[in-house]
């Protein structure tokens, strides 16, 4: 073998153990969901291998199915601009302090060190009938009862404006960060006052930190479980609570298959638009 083969090939040697993984791990279980999607449930006995469309007929003209994904995306889209809302003036601050921004940065990312199912049923005692905001509002005479703040759309919002929140922060701080200050510095030597250095330099630089924060907040509110199933009634389910009910307790691996990947190809969608019109150097920033 030539000594240019031999180069050639030692990327891809040193990729293979990564590659492995990817395939064994990502890549053939979605194969084993295309194929299942396929398949039809059997009432009784194994399920009917084949080509049939069924399920995806099912999942894409059933007005329940298509009321739950549009609810879903409404979700995603109102907990997205509640976190672009509150995290980047919480950004701003720890990108422009001065002496003290490892120690808001460890604060920031103390969320990640307690389990997400944790911070999530921690809001029951804070919002249930005896927790500690009602008993707050009566004890203050406020209210003569208490007040029914759990197991509705509100309280699946703020669940996930707590456990997204902190993914905006650092996507819109790295963004920050990296802005040279002394671009304000200039406006405001030019008469711009500090708000419109902000609106015309800082902001319109910054919205590429914005925009990765937003789609990540999106994508994993909107394939959110476990914050519906917890906080959320009947009426609040969102589409990976379809999924679950139809792969776990109706045991239509099928349909449950079909379910899952209609939301994976609506979620590509967004994300291949924003790769087409931002790309995805900011959102890997983002996550490093």
């Amino acid at each position: 073998m030539s000594i240019e083969a031999r180069e050639a090939r030692q990327p891809w040697i040193l990729l293979s153990p990564a590659i492995g993984a990817v395939t064994l791990l990502l890549l053939l279980p979605l194969v084993f969901i295309v194929v299942y999607s396929f398949w039809l449930r059997s009432a009784v006995g194994p399920d009917i291998v084949g080509f049939h469309f069924d399920n995806w007929q099912r999942a894409l003209s059933d007005p329940f199915y298509r009321y739950i994904l549009l609810n879903t995306l409404k979700i995603a889209a109102i907990t997205t601009v509640l976190c672009a809302v509150l995290g980047y003036p919480a950004a701003y601050f720890v990108a422009r302090s001065k002496g003290n921004k490892m120690l808001l940065l460890l604060m920031l990312m103390l969320p990640f060190w307690i389990s997400y199912i944790i911070r999530t049923m921690s809001w029951i005692n804070i919002l249930g009938s005896s927790g500690a905001l009602n008993t707050l509002l009566m004890t203050l005479g406020l209210t003569s009862e208490p007040l029914r703040m759990l197991y509705n759309e509100g309280a699946v919002i703020l669940g996930l404006v707590h456990f997204l929140l902190p993914f905006m922060i650092l996507n819109v701080f790295v963004s920050l960060d990296g802005i040279d200050t002394s671009l304000e510095d200039a406006a405001n030597s030019l008469g711009a006052t500090r708000w419109q250095a902000f609106l015309q330099v800082t902001l319109p630089l910054s919205l590429p930190g914005l925009a990765a924060g937003g789609l990540l907040c999106f994508v994993l509110a909107a394939g959110s479980y476990v914050t519906p199933l917890v906080l959320g009634g009947p009426r609040d389910a969102m589409f990976a609570n379809l999924v679950y009910e139809a792969i776990i307790t109706q045991l239509n691996w099928p349909l449950g298959s079909a379910l899952s990947l209609l939301l994976l190809f609506v979620l590509g969608a967004l994300v291949a638009l924003y790769n087409r019109f931002l790309g995805m150097s900011q959102l890997t920033r983002g996550l490093g």
